[in-house]
């Protein structure tokens, strides 16, 4: 299966603790671009397009990242997103997966053929911290998704998950630091704590990234992004079938 992104539009607003260092807001700075202006990207029509020989440039079977520049489910692309349905929709072949701060507004904005979710749909819940997640999770568990992850990151704190750990509605839970120069520090014992709750859950369990400083036996790592995956991946923590490459 190929990965490709979709970033559909670009530009969204800080909420919560945990866009403080939100990446796009530091990536755009480098152009001096407001990453607060949410316009539609050239690429909206991306799982559509063809190429000369008729077929789509995405090939079935495809794993497509969408929105990783913005938040889905923002007030602003409400309109936008009636289309984006219906192109997820007419590419059932693929996966689509986004991520979202908002999901209090999904059940507003779902297509009237929704019902109890598209397969090929893959919602992921963030939350940064146990306000975060006490906050979100109640929404994201009464939702009609058909595959639900919670995305603790970037973490800031411990989390208590345990209440909303239910094997049938999470498919995965994955962890990992924040990036960049002012990211904040996190401690590897939050992480191990998160995992052993999904163990005692039975509930899938990834380390995706160990974030720019990592705290782990009372000392500070400083670790390079381009390190963050890897070495997150060499602590050897995942757990279950879920979790992905």
């Amino acid at each position: 299966m190929e990965d490709y992104t979709w970033n559909l539009w670009h530009g969204c607003h800080k909420i919560s603790e945990g866009c403080k260092n939100c990446y796009v807001y530091r990536i755009d700075s480098g152009f001096e671009k407001d990453s607060s202006v949410v316009l539609k990207t050239q690429n909206f029509n991306l799982p559509v397009k063809r190429s000369r020989s008729g077929g789509y440039k995405i090939p079935s079977g495809s794993f497509v990242y969408t929105c990783f520049t913005s938040d889905f489910l923002l007030e602003e692309a409400d309109d936008w997103r009636v289309d984006a349905w219906k192109m997820i929709r007419e590419r059932s072949d693929c996966t689509f997966c986004f991520f979202t701060k908002r999901i209090e507004r999904l059940q507003t904005v779902l297509p009237t053929d929704w019902q109890d979710g598209y397969e090929n749909v893959i919602i992921g819940c963030s939350v940064e911290n146990q306000s975060a997640a006490d906050k979100r999770l109640p929404f994201f568990l009464e939702a009609p998704i058909k595959h639900r992850h919670i995305i603790c990151a970037p973490l800031i704190g411990n989390i208590e998950l345990s209440s909303y750990l239910d094997r049938d509605l999470i498919e995965l839970v994955s962890a990992g630091g924040e990036s960049g120069e002012a990211a904040r520090p996190c401690s590897f014992d939050w992480v191990l704590d998160i995992r052993r709750q999904c163990v005692e859950k039975g509930v899938a369990f990834k380390f995706h990234q160990t974030g720019a400083r990592l705290i782990k036996d009372g000392r500070l790592y400083k670790i390079d992004r381009k390190f963050q995956h890897s070495q997150a991946a060499k602590a050897n923590i995942n757990f279950g079938d879920n979790i992905g490459e």
